[in-house]
């Protein structure tokens, strides 16, 4: 068996690991952030347990961490103390990343990790099944619930060779996305093999693991093995290592094969991860703003560099720099060995360790400016300027970007810094609390703004019109906009609803409460991006029914399901140029039509034709659909169970 296989066969539940079948799988780990840790924690606390059944589930504050008003303070509060009430570790603002201070210290090998968060994944660097899911998903695995997923295919990703210098992870993972663009790993899992994987420590495996998300994939996963090892034991965790590696004779799906040796520097271009080319053929602009940080690039190895590069130089004067390093223990030790001194010195600036400009939440670039960012995504708008342009890159680029004031080739800047092997990391774990003893003396604290999440009910016949038309390779900040404006209103439903689609059509909230609801019409690769439920459960509460799209990205169509959100594909991608905004779109017999499975029959009133849609789910998520959402469709079961 590949190393995919023995991990989801030692964690199944039901069904049988055929591709493209539903299995379910028992879950080891869960994470939340605070971005959307309110919403999975009200969900939580409506399947009505005492306290979390997984080995080990723990809430991060790392997203909504500037307080302008009592909004995310409030949220933190509610979520320290649900945290206390159910029996979760809870890592305090300013602890660090969840990617990052999870893979120090709680990733095991082997183990299963779901997270209410795209980037959960990067636990794969450190060789778990690790996978991003909606909010509610989250929290059936906290209820004990196991996660289920279709079957998907196994792509064995073989790297040879080794980097050279000023060649970084985040090339390699940056090669692979142009080669397989965004859509490229919708129903995947890439699993790394291969010689020069040797080659990779933890934090760089974790960083190819990371923007694995941007491919689209399910998750990606490395062995577990001798570096493996020494990150663990550097991290005084060495028991929790475990050797994991594929068999010799192992099967897969796909094979792709990467050379290290032969990558060079690399950028993605405003405005897709995927719109990939070598630094050398950028065009050499002129950089207004450097920002280095994030879950994909915020190590002590990562930082390490950019310091070597920076030490005893200055920025120029037109560059802003700043610097967010991904966990409290990446900056302590900074801060000792005099690297955050050299950052300092060279003009940095240096920001909290949490998700930061990379999630909107500050640090938006002036009007046209462009933003040279070591980030994992570069969608329209969301820096918080629709006019920047930003650019993707490893540290070593963004360091000679600042460094020059130019986007260059950092082969340009001579030989390459040298970062020391670490034998130690810096241990410390006071600013992660431990759930207590007695936790039914624990009161949970809800904020104003904290308000009930938007319940579906159950399915009955459509007929209602098209709110928006929109195009390929639409993400869920384009559907539900996520900046240091709108940050603060996660918790709060109603209110961030009216800012739906508002990048594309400040009038579609408007439009869909003035219609009474109404559906969705998109094109490919729907509802890429963030696994934020928000632009699932904001469409809910203006009373969208439907979203009828080419195709879906995996988390968003999980995440529709979860809501009772009917996710249809055309069956013939034509029928999507005949559609416009205000059709009447009519769904006859909609619950016998879901119940037997097959195509569905859509009526467009409006111009009096006819086109099928596919409703491609499970018999289970069928059900779910016809309840009215996961929520409805739980309690009916638990009714059913004590009736």
């Amino acid at each position: 068996m590949n190393l995919t296989q023995k991990i989801l066969s030692s964690h199944l539940v039901e069904g049988e690991m055929r591709k493209g079948q539903e299995i379910a799988i028992k879950i080891d780990q869960t994470l939340t952030q605070d971005s959307t840790g309110t919403m999975a924690y009200l969900q939580l606390e409506a399947l009505g347990i005492d306290r979390v059944k997984t080995e080990l589930s723990v809430a991060y504050i790392d997203h909504n961490t500037l307080q302008q008003g009592p909004e995310n303070a409030d949220d933190h509060r509610y979520i320290q103390t649900v945290a206390a009430k159910y029996g979760i570790y809870f890592s305090r603002p300013g602890n660090g990343i969840c990617h990052q201070v999870h893979l120090e210290r709680f990733g095991r090998p082997g183990k299963t990790l779901l997270g209410s968060d795209s980037h959960t994944p990067t636990a794969g660097g450190l060789g778990m099944l690790a996978i991003g899911a909606g909010g509610l998903d989250v929290a059936l695995a906290m209820a004990g619930e196991p996660y289920r997923i279709i079957m998907p295919s196994i792509v064995n990703v073989r790297l040879t060779g080794k980097l050279r210098p000023w060649v970084s992870a985040k090339d390699v993972i940056l090669e692979l996305l142009r080669r397989l663009t965004v859509k490229g790993g919708v129903g995947k899992i890439f699993e790394y093999s291969g010689d020069g994987v040797k080659t990779l420590s933890v934090p760089e495996r974790a960083t190819i693991a990371n923007m694995g998300a941007e491919l689209g994939a399910t998750t990606s996963i490395f062995p577990s093995d001798e570096r493996t090892y020494e990150f663990l034991k550097a991290q005084g965790r060495e028991d929790a290592f475990v050797p994991l590696a594929a068999d010799e004779d192992a099967e897969y799906d796909e094979v792709i094969e990467i050379n290290l040796d032969e990558l060079e520097p690399l950028v993605a271009l405003p405005h897709s991860p995927d719109n990939v080319v070598k630094v050398k053929d950028a065009g050499r602009p002129k950089v207004d703003q450097v920002a280095i940080g994030s879950c994909t690039n915020s190590s002590y190895a990562d930082l390490m560099k950019v310091a070597s590069i920076l030490r005893g130089k200055v920025i120029p004067e037109h560059v802003s720099l700043v610097i967010a390093p991904g966990s409290r223990q990446v900056l302590n030790m900074l801060a000792k060995n005099g690297a955050l001194s050299d950052l300092i010195s060279a003009g940095a600036r240096i920001l909290e360790s949490a998700c930061g400009p990379c999630i909107g939440m500050g640090q938006a670039p002036a009007t046209d400016a462009i933003s040279i960012r070591t980030f994992n995504r570069n969608f329209y708008g969301r820096s918080g300027t629709k006019s920047a342009s930003v650019y993707l890159v490893s540290p070593e680029v963004a360091a000679a970007a600042a460094l020059t004031g130019y986007l260059i080739d950092p082969r340009e800047l001579g030989e390459a810094p040298e970062v020391p092997y670490v034998e130690k990391f810096e241990i410390n774990d006071n600013m992660i609390i431990k759930p207590p003893e007695d936790r039914e003396k624990v009161e949970i604290i809800k904020g104003p703004n904290i308000k009930p999440f938007p319940l579906n009910t159950p399915l009955s016949d459509i007929e209602k019109k098209v709110l928006i038309k929109v195009g390929d390779d639409i993400t869920t900040d384009h559907i539900m906009p996520s900046n240091a404006k709108l940050l603060p209103l996660r918790s709060n439903i109603p209110e961030l609803a009216k800012h739906c689609f508002e990048i594309i059509d400040e009038n579609f909230s408007k439009r869909a409460i003035e219609w009474g609801g109404g559906i969705i019409v998109g094109g490919s690769n729907y509802g890429q991006g963030s696994s934020r439920e928000h632009a699932a459960l904001a469409p809910l509460q203006l009373g969208v029914k439907a979203v009828i799209a080419k195709s879906f990205a995996r988390i968003h169509k999980a995440n529709l399901i979860n809501s009772g959100i009917l996710p249809l594909t055309f069956v013939d991608e034509k029928d999507y140029e005949d559609i416009e905004v205000g059709d009447v779109l009519k769904i006859e017999n909609a619950v016998e039509q879901v119940k037997r499975g097959g195509r569905i029959t859509v009526k467009n009133q409006t111009k009096g034709t006819t086109f099928e849609v596919d409703l491609e789910v499970s018999d289970r998520n069928r059900e779910v659909l016809i309840a009215g959402g996961m929520i409805n469709y739980v309690k009916s079961k638990n009714t059913k169970k004590t009736g």
